[in-house]
């Protein structure tokens, strides 16, 4: 997910009603799923990825040059990590100690105490590092490099990247299995890979048919399914053993990120037309539930395994600037202070 591409980035029941929080707009549901809250975080500019941390009731929100810390259970900032360049992701270790975040802009993995938002290092990676994960069994941290066509796997007990992996194309988001396995969508390829994260190697490459420009990736772990979102309106669910593709689900329009509930089994879309789709996973039929209605363009999200929550970034518009040879089709420009979390949960 590139920090360009994501700046781009519930109809009424009849005679039911719906209980929105304060400063939440009347978004209607058709399902169990609505907005529930809406956490103005304020700012100028874009944004790219977001996480949950359950254990520590937080939510991180990469924002240009920092990496906002939002408390889950008031909404409001608790603290930041400035001073970078362009970030992309976060990853969290095992232990509760250590933050990563991709800092694109400046080809590197920035390391932060969790406890006080504290820069503590700086690891230089390969090209715009931009999706990123921890894997537990290694205790290694993946940069996928979405410039360099690789990822760099940092070992965080010396802070060090001790391998550099060729991939076949543009990587985008990745999941480790917790049991020494990674695997990362790649766009270019319209394919999903899998790594070994002891070997530190590639031990296979599957093609995602009918997936255009695989983005968002999540990972039912007890289940060994891959849902990786994709342009065209579709999720792809793809045996994360086999590499078989199970099911192209319809989904909603410009999906850009991915999620799991692995308590209630349904799988989750944020996509840029206004809608996330809900999609039960308990069976083979990976029928949609609901397509919520949210802010347009509020395209990239976080489940929160804790709260059973689903946060997405949005903002509000104003015009889009005058085309030019360079680029002619501009998009409309943010809103300064109107960067926000909309949150959804079930009525």
């Amino acid at each position: 997910m590139q920090f360009s591409r994501v700046v781009r980035s519930i109809s009424l029941m009849a005679g039911a009603m719906m209980v929105v929080a304060p400063g939440v707009s009347a978004f209607a549901a058709t399902g169990p799923y609505a907005v529930v809250d809406k956490w103005v975080i304020g700012g100028q500019g874009g944004w790219d990825y977001l996480l949950a941390d359950p254990s520590m009731h937080v939510v991180y929100l990469t924002h240009g040059p920092r990496v906002e810390v939002v408390d889950t259970k008031t909404g409001k900032a608790v603290g930041s990590i400035t001073d970078l360049k362009g970030t992309h992701g976060i990853a969290l270790d095992a232990e509760g100690k250590y933050g990563y975040i991709s800092d694109g802009g400046a080809n590197a993995v920035v390391v932060f105490d969790r406890k006080t938002y504290a820069k503590v290092n700086s690891i230089a990676t390969g090209t715009n590092p931009d999706g990123i994960t921890f894997e537990p069994v290694t205790k290694t941290v993946w940069a996928f490099n979405g410039r360099s066509n690789d990822a760099s796997v940092i070992d965080t007990a010396t802070m060090k990247v001790a391998a550099t992996i060729k991939l076949s194309g543009k990587p985008e988001f990745p999941q480790a299995d917790g049991k020494g396995t990674v695997f990362v969508n790649i766009e270019t390829k319209n394919s999903i890979v899998r790594l070994d994260a002891k070997a530190l190697k590639v031990t296979a490459e599957w093609p995602l048919a009918g997936c255009e420009s695989p983005s968002g990736l999540a990972m039912d772990t007890a289940g060994r399914r891959l849902f990786s979102v994709c342009d065209g309106k579709k999720m792809a669910v793809t045996s994360a053993d086999s590499g078989k593709v199970l099911k192209l689900v319809e989904i909603g329009d410009g999906p850009d990120a991915a999620g799991y509930d692995a308590n209630n089994q349904v799988a989750f879309s944020s996509n840029g037309d206004g809608t996330l789709t809900v999609v039960d996973a308990k069976g083979s039929d990976y029928k949609v539930i609901q397509n919520v209605e949210t802010p347009k363009r509020a395209r990239t999200m976080s489940f929160d395994a804790g709260t059973g929550r689903i946060y997405l970034l949005a903002a509000e518009y104003g015009p889009a600037p005058a085309a030019t040879a360079a680029v002619p089709k501009p998009r409309p420009t943010v809103v300064p202070g109107s960067y926000s979390v909309i949150v959804v949960g079930k009525k």
